[in-house]
């Protein structure tokens, strides 16, 4: 099925309304697009030579390094560029409560992007000029003790969320639900998540909104990222950016040990 073209920027008084319209996507199911053909391996691996990180995360990147190691939009190609702001979406639909448990706790880091548990080190955002979809990528700021908790946690939300309802501030009354997502085989360990909120405004319009998720740990540093929009979002971009991201992260922390 194929959502309905929708504006950019969208008030939120306007989803409230009714304004936004996305035409039969009101349905669970979207099919998406198979994971990426050719699997990775892990190409980084850490080094008992490496001068000791004097950051309390544990990473051995300088700022300069971090931001290096972020994707850009030539890296995904057209029609991807350098994002126009935050899309309305997140407010109008991830600034919700539940009382289902773990899920609030899933919410609250969709909402603020923090999927790893505390904000971005660096972070950059895009945007798809066709699909309108937004995809935010970060570099973490946590040791990997912490990456690897915040793992787990993501772990087992396809099963504690499977499906649960929201509430969003505005007063929609959401279904979500939450699957697992295979990424390519890159790092050291790794979580993705398909998540979908759907909706109906006061006016009887649909709203359906597609988040892509994925964090991934390369040695001592890890990276995260949200590929969402409303109606579908294109899944090649997500496991692309894993790939490109956890390479160029493992390349990036190579070039630092080497000028140790």
């Amino acid at each position: 099925m194929t959502a309905a073209i929708r504006p950019r920027a969208l008030p939120l008084a306007a989803l409230a309304t009714g304004l936004l319209t996305l035409t039969g996507c009101a349905a669970l199911g979207l099919e998406r697009p198979p994971s990426a053909q050719q699997p990775l391996p892990t190409v980084d691996k850490p080094s008992p030579s490496a001068k000791p990180s004097a950051r309390a995360d544990g990473s051995t990147l300088t700022d300069d390094q971090a931001r290096a190691a972020l994707i850009t939009e030539t890296d995904l190609g057209a029609p991807w560029s350098a994002t126009r702001g935050a899309a309305t979406w997140r407010d109008a639909l991830l600034k919700a409560s539940t009382t289902a448990g773990e899920c609030q706790r899933l919410l609250d880091a969709l909402y603020s992007d923090e999927l790893l548990g505390a904000p971005a080190r660096v972070a950059v955002g895009l945007d798809d000029d066709d699909t309108e979809a937004q995809l935010r990528y970060q570099i973490a700021a946590r040791r990997p003790s912490d990456v690897d908790a915040a793992l787990e946690w993501l772990q087992t939300m396809p099963v504690q969320c499977a499906r649960f309802t929201a509430t969003s501030e505005n007063g929609l009354v959401e279904d979500v639900q939450v699957q697992d997502a295979p990424l390519p085989e890159v790092g050291d360990v790794r979580q993705g998540l398909h998540v979908t909120v759907a909706t109906t405004t006061s006016d009887d319009q649909d709203v359906f909104l597609t988040m892509d998720l994925a964090a991934v740990r390369v040695g001592e540093d890890a990276f995260a990222l949200t590929n969402a929009g409303l109606g579908d979002v294109p899944n090649d971009a997500t496991q692309l950016a894993v790939q490109i991201g956890a390479l160029r992260l493992a390349d990036v922390r190579k070039q630092g040990r080497a000028q140790v």
